[in-house]
């Protein structure tokens, strides 16, 4: 378990579920390194692996939680997922700011009676663009961005069903799940806001032979990679969305 910040500061768990590909971790960090760049230096960040350990305290013990992504299919439902989704549960029960990206963004959908597993087409990987849906106009997130932006994604699984009272957000053409709100203050978003475009091209470099095998253009996929600076605001966002939940 690793902290940085003040005692003041709202105290938000990073809920690590895998990491990065050896080669990307030596040139990049690993997953929590990306959130911690990206979110609020106002915040009280910790970081908990919760593939070697069980979620910490109670969720109400926290002003803030966000569930990275990971090698690991939600389907699969491992001992440790199955513990992480009961306490995101309880998360959203107890209306604590969460964010979940990618695995996250599938394990908040399965804990909340959503359907995670294989996208019927494939793979998605690569910059693409999002599209926002009207109901994003008043959400307190997405009503900040525009209606149209890049991001960067790279997924096996997704989102198959929303959970019951889920308020879709956006899509991308291969995606129709691409964000979601369920409750007050929970978010998952199948894209990466916490990618930058180099590591967005060194995830693609890796999945090259696979890309080529699966029949994907990987070159143009290479090619097309672009910054996703509206994307990346998201933890911005989130992290301003914490700040004053946390003072009420």
């Amino acid at each position: 378990m690793a902290g940085t910040g003040n005692t003041q500061a709202p105290r938000v768990v990073i809920l690590k579920t895998g990491s990065t590909y050896p080669q990307i971790k030596d040139q990049f960090g690993d997953f929590d390194a990306w959130f911690t760049r990206g979110l609020s230096s106002q915040l009280q960040l910790t970081v908990v692996d919760v593939t070697r350990a069980s979620p910490p305290g109670h969720p109400s013990d926290w002003q803030g939680i966000v569930i990275t992504g990971s090698p690991a299919m939600v389907s699969n439902r491992e001992p440790w997922s199955e513990q992480a989704a009961n306490w995101v549960r309880q998360a959203v029960e107890a209306n604590v700011p969460l964010l979940g990206v990618c695995y996250g963004h599938q394990l908040l959908a399965h804990a909340m009676g959503g359907k995670v597993d294989y996208h019927p087409k494939g793979r998605e990987t690569g910059t693409r663009q999002v599209r926002l849906f009207a109901a994003a106009q008043s959400d307190p997130l997405f009503s900040l961005l525009p209606q149209t932006f890049p991001a960067q994604l790279t997924h096996k699984q997704s989102v198959l069903e929303l959970p019951p009272g889920a308020v879709l957000l956006g899509e991308s053409d291969f995606e129709p799940h691409q964000a979601f709100r369920v409750g007050d203050n929970a978010w998952g978003v199948q894209f990466h806001p916490e990618f930058t475009e180099h590591i967005m091209k060194a995830y693609l470099e890796v999945q090259y032979p696979d890309l080529q095998a699966e029949g994907l253009d990987a070159n143009g996929l290479m090619a097309s990679v672009q910054p996703a600076e509206d994307a990346a605001r998201l933890l911005q966002l989130f992290s301003e969305r914490i700040l004053r939940h946390s003072e009420t």
